[in-house]
């Protein structure tokens, strides 16, 4: 398979004031654009060719680094845009989810404590996550472009903290960015589909 850049489920100032224009033209025209370019480029004679984008984001982690590097936030972007939308977050969190919620980290507002703290714990550049592994949902983190699938974990919702993410719009303040993106952009929906998908 190739990558494409899918475009965005939304207007670039649907997300506003939680995410700007600027942002989104940014970080999906450029940076998302470019982990799609050189992944194409580099999946060329991997000997991964033809595969699913999880296969080759596991199949290139420890073996092919700069290929693992694009394909890895390839398949984090395609659902970042994907776990957001406009007027979303908040506590409107379907039912399987909730409980699923609960039962593993105890309640919805430890989850968001524990989120946060991901978010605003990874040194530099990464991710925060919201995972099913072994069947309970639990809160992780991961450097660059790593995500939870190389861990034995699959992400049902992931926020990036990369500075791209949010610089423009709260600077250095990427707790206020990860508290935002959980009050006002998670698209439950979608974080429900991608739990089913794990049953």
């Amino acid at each position: 398979m190739s990558f494409t850049l899918p475009p965005l489920p939304y207007a670039y100032d649907a997300l506003q004031p939680y995410m700007s224009k600027e942002t989104l033209e940014y970080h999906h025209d450029k940076h998302h654009n470019a982990y799609v370019t050189a992944g194409n480029s580099l999946l060329k004679d991997s000997g991964l060719e033809g595969k699913s984008l999880e296969e080759i984001v596991r199949g290139s982690f420890g073996k092919n680094a700069p290929l693992f590097n694009n394909a890895g936030q390839h398949y984090n972007h395609l659902h970042f845009w994907k776990w957001m939308k406009p007027n979303g977050g908040g506590a409107k969190i379907p039912g399987a989810v909730e409980k699923a919620i609960i039962d593993g980290i105890g309640s919805i507002d430890k989850m968001k404590e524990d989120f946060i703290a991901a978010g605003v714990g990874q040194f530099g550049s990464g991710w925060a996550w919201l995972v099913v592994k072994d069947g309970k949902v639990s809160v992780m983190k991961t450097p660059n472009g790593e995500n939870p699938l190389v861990h034995g974990a699959t992400p049902i919702l992931g926020c990036d903290v990369w500075e791209h993410s949010y610089y423009i719009d709260y600077r250095n303040r990427r707790a206020d960015y990860v508290k935002a993106f959980l009050d006002h952009l998670v698209n439950w929906d979608y974080v429900e589909e991608m739990f089913q998908a794990t049953r």
